[in-house]
């Protein structure tokens, strides 16, 4: 979902379709998806840069560990003989000295998250008796990554600093309405083998099943995060019979899909952030600014409407970063994602480096390439999911009405969401039609679902809405928690749920579980946010007055 983060954000076949009950069940036929076997191989150096963070949080080297394998899936699943795109795919494999019990298949959601080296994170963040027992395949969908064609339309969109999002002036949406477009057509040139028109959450639930496929096994076992709580909720509609476990965290609902999901998330994300201006100024001793959350507020939109005048720049390890009002608010947005005192302190002390003149902390905090282009790939496969999952409104006017009302009174992101989705006003392929979810004769009636209560990416009302929808399932929330995804997040109980259920298929004998939250961070002992000058010597707001 919305946005893809740093630390952490989201695509026929003819069954695009929700109702159609008699394609899923082709779909299932045998021969309908020919799926060879999967040979294992050493990863590509690139793939293995891509997890070697993830060896600090194992006893097992994941960045050795981690094997590579290929998958040729169709382009258009109604022509299975037809031209292929293929799949990049990563494998763990489990610790025990017999047989696994499974392979834990993953995908870290977005539209447009990286997958294949998703796997070893979840892998390395697994207990030991989950590493003794499952294999866990990591896999980049179609279009993202290292899968091929990677999908690519602007890599110089993002340079900084980009125009004001604006607050809906007729200037700056005209400016980004002109970007949106662009970007768009940019999409369609790029798009050489129609990709487009077959990357819908459709078509990777059919990746999946190849996938299955090819693993050699009978049932998928699963756990999916954010957007991947959507693409396993469609693929238990369309493949019931074929769910093995499913763990879903972080939860999609599928009626909001996706223009209002982006509504909601507005509402979320601003008072996220405000509860985070507030934990700031409980340690204004630290950071110096404001002793009230209403202060701390302030100051953040004030810098805002500055940086909007005049971005800063800075050089910081001999790269060109700048920082304007749209680069600090992305970046900062993390913030409301998750509870953590990396994030938290580490973005305070950015902001508290602006107010003592250290450009190259601010800028090395917020700051973004000034030129030279960055990796699109994300935003692109984001967009030609979620703009081809369902037909977003055409109308502008109905754009700007729901976001001004929305924007009186949660404007964080408001108007960054608008134009980061604004390309579905003039996206190059057809839209489908969403998926019922949970409406098939052989639902499955044992799938696990994790959601916190105020989870920003993907409310808490959405998570209700699917647990509904997906009977028989059980619900674990952590109640008053701020973080997305609340799996391997520091959780004991949360994750003795996770491991009872793919251990030995134990679930919550009520329909809905409750667990504590783990409460605010605290910052490092003898934290300080002191003022480092530049290399030049030069007073950041000196800068900024020029």
């Amino acid at each position: 979902m919305k946005k893809l983060v740093i630390v952490a954000a989201t695509t026929g076949l003819g069954l695009t379709g929700l109702g159609a009950v008699g394609s899923a069940a082709s779909a299932e036929s045998p021969g309908a998806n020919p799926a060879p076997g999967l040979t294992w191989h050493q990863c590509a150096a690139p793939i293995v840069a891509s997890v070697k963070a993830y060896d600090a949080l194992s006893d097992v080297k994941v960045s050795e560990a981690i094997r590579c394998a290929e998958l040729q899936v169709p382009l258009d699943y109604s022509k299975p003989w037809g031209k292929k795109i293929t799949l990049q795919l990563t494998r763990l494999q489990h610790t025990g000295s017999g047989p696994a019990k499974g392979d834990l298949v993953v995908n870290p959601g977005g539209p447009g998250g990286s997958g294949a080296p998703f796997g070893a994170r979840v892998f390395a963040q697994n207990s030991a008796a989950m590493k003794a027992a499952y294999n866990v395949i990591g896999f980049d969908p179609r279009g993202v990554g290292f899968s091929k064609p990677a999908l690519s339309c602007d890599p110089q969109q993002s340079n900084a600093p980009r125009p004001d999002y604006g607050r809906g002036d007729k200037k700056s949406v005209a400016i980004w309405l002109k970007r949106s477009k662009a970007y768009a057509d940019a999409c369609r040139k790029a798009d050489k083998i129609g990709l487009l028109k077959h990357i819908k959450t459709t078509d990777s639930a059919k990746d999946l099943e190849s996938i299955r496929r090819a693993l050699g096994n009978k049932k998928l076992d699963y756990y999916g995060a954010s957007y991947g709580t959507y693409l396993g909720s469609v693929y238990a509609t369309l493949f019931p019979k074929h769910v093995g476990r499913m763990a879903l965290d972080g939860n999609v609902g599928p009626k909001d899909v996706w223009y209002d999901a982006n509504l909601n998330q507005d509402v979320q994300f601003d008072k996220n952030m405000d509860y985070y201006f507030g934990w700031i100024a409980r340690y204004d001793g630290i950071y110096h600014l404001g002793k009230t959350q209403r202060e701390v507020r302030s100051f953040f939109y004030k810098l805002r409407a500055t940086l909007a005048k005049k971005a800063v720049y800075a050089t910081v390890d001999g790269t060109s970063l700048a920082v304007g009002p749209d680069e600090l608010t992305d970046t900062i947005q993390n913030a409301a994602y998750r509870r953590n005192v990396g994030l938290w302190h580490g973005y305070a002390t950015g902001l508290a480096a602006y107010k003592k003149g250290d450009a190259e902390t601010f800028a090395g905090t917020f700051g973004a390439q000034t030129a030279g282009g960055s990796d699109d790939n994300s935003w692109a496969v984001y967009s030609a999911v979620q703009c081809t999952d369902v037909q977003w409104p055409q109308r502008w006017s109905k754009w700007e009405r729901d976001n001004k009302r929305i924007d009186r009174k949660h404007p964080f992101l408001t108007w960054g969401n608008v134009w980061f989705n604004a390309p579905c006003l003039y996206w190059p392929a057809k839209a489908g039609k969403p998926v019922n979810v949970g409406h098939t004769k052989h639902l499955p009636k044992n799938i696990l679902m994790f959601q916190s209560t105020a989870d920003a990416a993907t409310p808490y009302a959405g998570a209700l809405e699917l647990h509904k929808r997906l009977r028989g399932s059980r619900l674990v929330v952590q109640d008053g928690d701020r973080t997305h995804c609340i799996v391997h997040r520091g959780s004991a109980a949360v994750d003795a749920y996770f491991d009872a259920y793919f251990l030995n298929g134990t679930r919550p004998k009520k329909d809905t579980v409750h667990v504590p939250q783990l409460g605010d961070p605290v910052p490092p002992a003898g934290a300080q946010a002191k003022s480092v000058r530049t290399a030049g010597g030069v007073d950041l707001l000196d800068v900024i007055k020029k």
